[in-house]
């Protein structure tokens, strides 16, 4: 079983775009195992195949924190049919990252999130027209508000997309509410890479934004665009398999609150 996920990782675990091209060109497989069960190992849960533990392409024996967590990915398995498609496994995909490339090295993906700060989504506004200048305003500002109040966190707002210096304490600030588990930094870099927002991110993981809120946060300006010149077909397509993998992350940074 390990093979069928290995090109689905991929050189980068947590990019969730190059996972979901490199799933798409694994061929499916027939499923091969009868019964799926979510059980107690090794401090943790695990998920079995006819008694057997799923692994990483490395080998690595998938151990997951939490009961929740195991029986999302198990019901992902038994939801398969005649053949075996990853790209309908978000967390199962999710689950084998964490353990190949994130267990190890949480402080690493913690500080490839908190580069985000220093450009995130929220800061760069458009100037024109007024109806997405109020857009963006209603959807972000409360976030940038409750960042500021909340975490200390004061950002710098920009108009187009010069680039703006943000200031250290406020990415310190920012930076010191992230989680330390490495389930959740693992879910924080995903939703961090779908949005190109660090700061929904966190807003989410604190219960400050709902899954839906942080999507259409996210997708504003592509919003805009689609209303005013219609939506390109491969586009839509991209967006819905991202959807996917958000909403895999977000459960996980759920059942991990």
């Amino acid at each position: 079983m390990r093979e069928l996920f290995e090109e689905g990782l991929g050189p980068s675990p947590l990019d969730p775009g190059e996972a979901v091209r490199q799933a798409a060109r694994t061929p499916q497989r027939k499923r091969f195992y009868t019964s799926v069960e979510a059980v107690e190992a090794d401090g943790g849960f695990a998920v079995t195949l006819d008694g057997k533990p799923i692994k990483t392409p490395s080998g690595r024996k998938v151990i997951v924190p939490r009961r929740e967590i195991a029986d999302v990915i198990a019901a992902e398995w038994q939801a398969q049919q005649d053949v075996i498609d990853p790209l309908t496994m978000p967390m199962t995909r999710l689950a084998n990252s964490v353990v190949q490339g994130v267990l190890d090295r949480v402080d690493l993906v913690a500080d490839d999130v908190a580069k985000y700060l220093r450009s995130d989504l929220l800061f760069y506004r458009a100037g024109h027209p007024e109806a997405l200048v109020e857009r963006e305003a209603r959807h972000w500002d409360p976030v940038l508000f409750w960042a500021a109040e909340t975490l200390g966190a004061h950002f710098i707002l920009a108009e187009g997309i010069v680039h703006v210096r943000q200031p250290d304490a406020a990415v310190a600030a920012a930076r010191a509410a992230f989680p330390d588990d490495p389930w959740s930094i693992a879910a924080l870099h995903v939703v961090t890479t779908i949005t190109g927002s660090a700061l929904l991110a966190v807003a989410l993981k604190h219960g400050m934004r709902s899954p839906d809120e942080v999507w259409a946060a996210a997708h504003v300006d592509e919003d805009w665009n689609g209303e005013q010149w219609g939506i390109d077909e491969e586009v839509a397509a991209r967006r819905a398999a991202r959807l996917k993998e958000f909403r895999a992350a977000a459960q996980l940074l759920d059942l991990m609150r």
